[in-house]
């Protein structure tokens, strides 16, 4: 009988648990996709508007004007879709961490705060990285515009704008909390010799010997660069051989480089270059004057020997013997 009565406490009991956590579960569902759904169309509307005030403004042509639409021209999404985007999936995070945080304290609701405490961090980031991008375009317009006539002067306007920009992926860096540990020194050092150069200008002691200078430095270069393009032209080596992969000999050449061989005189000189086909003497030493032959040829001369003339009777006659006669 005492068993039976703890039985149907127990029983009870248990039914009493489940129960209420049943309701108890049951309203943080309903308030957790209540949340969702709300955070869902609000962060469809604030897109949608955000995207509509952009282009209103024109953020496509800052966008432009600063450079990152050429880094953006192989998406498939334009700089104000891609802010609309941002926007949204901002709220969404806001959303998720309220939504989680019906549930009471857990890892889900910690990581998603500390993101969404992250998130104004990003943003400034973000915009840091596009001022930088259209100074860096404006200036690298002025220095095109006053020193595009010199070689020197795209060349000068591109390190400036690459200049600009970098200190700006320093500063988005420095703001997001990435790397400071590298960047924060570089930063430092940058603006800290920026700043020494603008007190010394400034204060004008160095700035008419450095004006002096660098106009002489830029005169020097002008007159330099074209000698300089004329006397690597003029170069031996930077011309082309007559026959493309076959070095020019000359008789000189071929005569210095017999003279040079151990064992080789200038009669023997003369003997290897008699008695190559085709070669001929030529310099301090005359041609060889050209011989008649017993058959009315040349012999010595330069180039081939001529063919002997025919006889008149058809055949030439035996050594010794009188050719026959008419």
């Amino acid at each position: 009988m005492a068993v039976s009565q703890l039985a149907a406490v127990d029983i009870g009991a248990g039914f009493s648990d489940a129960w209420r956590m049943v309701i108890t579960f049951v309203p943080r569902l309903v308030g957790f996709a209540l949340v969702l759904g709300i955070g869902y169309l609000v962060a469809r509307f604030a897109a949608t508007v955000v995207g509509k005030v952009l282009a209103r403004i024109g953020f496509e042509r800052v966008v432009e004007r600063g450079g990152i639409r050429q880094l953006l021209a192989r998406s498939r999404f334009e700089a104000t879709a891609i802010i609309a985007k941002l926007v949204f999936y901002a709220i969404m995070l806001v959303t998720l961490q309220v939504a989680f945080g019906v549930w009471g304290s857990n890892p889900v609701s910690a990581l998603l705060s500390d993101v969404v405490a992250w998130l104004p961090k990003a943003a400034v980031a973000l915009l840091i990285v596009v001022v930088a991008a259209a100074i860096a375009r404006g200036v690298r317009d002025f220095i095109t515009a006053v020193l595009g006539g010199l070689s020197y002067g795209k060349t000068l306007a591109t390190a400036a704008s690459v200049f600009i920009v970098a200190l700006g992926i320093i500063a988005a860096l420095n703001q997001v909390g990435i790397a400071t540990t590298v960047t924060t020194p570089v930063l430092i050092t940058v603006l800290a010799t920026a700043g020494g150069i603008a007190i010394v200008g400034v204060g004008g002691g160095l700035v008419k010997p450095m004006q002096r200078r660098w106009e002489g430095w830029l005169d020097r270069a002008e007159h330099e660069i074209p000698r300089m393009r004329e006397h690597m032209e003029a170069h031996p080596m930077v011309r082309e051989p007559a026959h493309a992969g076959a070095p020019a000999w000359s008789a000189e050449g071929m005569n210095q480089q017999a003279m040079n061989q151990p064992g080789m005189n200038q009669a023997g000189m003369n003997q290897q270059q008699m008695g190559q086909p085709g070669m001929h003497q030529t310099g301090s030493y005359p041609a060889m004057p050209p011989q008649a032959g017993p058959y009315g040829g040349q012999m010595g001369g330069p180039g081939p020997m001529p063919a002997p003339p025919q006889h008149p009777y058809g055949q030439i006659p035996p050594y010794g013997q009188a050719p026959p006669s008419r």
